[in-house]
């Protein structure tokens, strides 16, 4: 039996619950939502998926994204939630031994994005935001860090965990990073009429920061598309797209526009990986989308 989740907050805390719930003995497998769609993970039958698409093979899914949403049978939960963390605390609540409800409320809060503008410019000030940001897939995998994460959570509360030293190098690191980052958003975004266009491309390697630094940047907008190389290789292209959590005047679905373009997610937020040989028809197409800001449910 492992755990498959993706390499966010909300995955950290998935496997926090998973391990405590049942008798899991293997490690995490970390992976991204479009490996998973393009059968790329290899699934095993006694497999938990978290927060990440379905697969047949797996024996339990949890999830909570939009366009994850399936008709068929299966065993576990999936709801409309703010995290895939909240859904899986409900369902094995009854087999904790402690208490992980101000973790998932965490989760919950950061998932969804429900921050203040000081959590988003000061997140030293808030120590469950400023951890959730130390998780990230953008540059290096840091598989050993968020295995770390999830081990420490199961023994100790926020105060005990920020107080590791590898855990307090990488919040220090966070903050100096998000002062860069600043720097960065402003000199590689452009302005296209309602919509921000972060492009990353042009840099050698993709900088650390507060992706939600954008918004603060940026308040007039309504949507941010962010782009990046996956990795030094140059052959993927990872497209994020979010709404504005301060100006939610953004109508369209963008999990639901990303699963046209090899990707999904939330209502609010979603993510694609796709060859960079189809970043001239794609990107042109999501950006008139976005401009549009015409509700895509219908």
């Amino acid at each position: 039996m492992r755990i498959v989740t993706r390499p966010d907050f909300d995955g950290i805390v998935c496997a926090v619950l998973l391990f405590e719930a049942l008798d899991i003995k293997h490690p995490v497998i970390w992976v991204e939502p479009n490996h998973v769609q393009n059968g790329l993970v290899d699934i095993q039958n006694e497999d938990i998926i978290a927060n990440l698409p379905y697969d047949e093979r797996c024996a339990l899914w949890f999830d909570h994204h939009y366009t994850n949403q399936i008709d068929t049978p299966f065993k576990g939960a999936f709801k409309d939630a703010p995290s895939a963390a909240g859904i899986i605390f409900a369902y094995y609540k009854h087999r904790l031994q402690r208490d992980y409800s101000e973790l998932v409320q965490a989760a919950d809060k950061i998932d969804s994005a429900d921050l203040t503008l000081d959590e988003v410019l000061h997140p030293e000030n808030y120590p469950y935001v400023l951890l959730s940001l130390t998780v990230s897939n953008d540059d290096q995998p840091d598989e050993p860090y968020w295995n770390k994460l999830v081990e420490l959570f199961r023994k100790y509360d926020i105060g005990q965990v920020l107080k590791d030293p590898e855990v307090k190098l990488h919040c220090q690191s966070v903050v100096a990073q998000n002062d860069r980052y600043v720097d960065f958003v402003k000199k590689h975004t452009i302005l296209n009429q309602n919509v921000s266009i972060t492009d990353l491309r042009a840099l050698d390697k993709t900088p650390g920061g507060n992706r939600f630094l954008v918004y603060s940047l940026f308040p007039d907008t309504v949507a941010n598309m962010r782009i990046r190389y996956e990795d030094k290789n140059k052959e993927t292209i990872v497209v994020n797209v979010g709404h504005s959590i301060f100006n939610p005047n953004c109508n369209v679905n963008v999990g639901l526009m990303l699963a046209d373009f090899e990707g999904g997610g939330h209502r609010g937020a979603g993510s694609t990986r796709f060859h960079v040989s189809k970043a001239d028809e794609y990107i042109p197409e999501m950006i008139n989308i976005l401009l549009k800001n015409e509700n895509n449910e219908i």
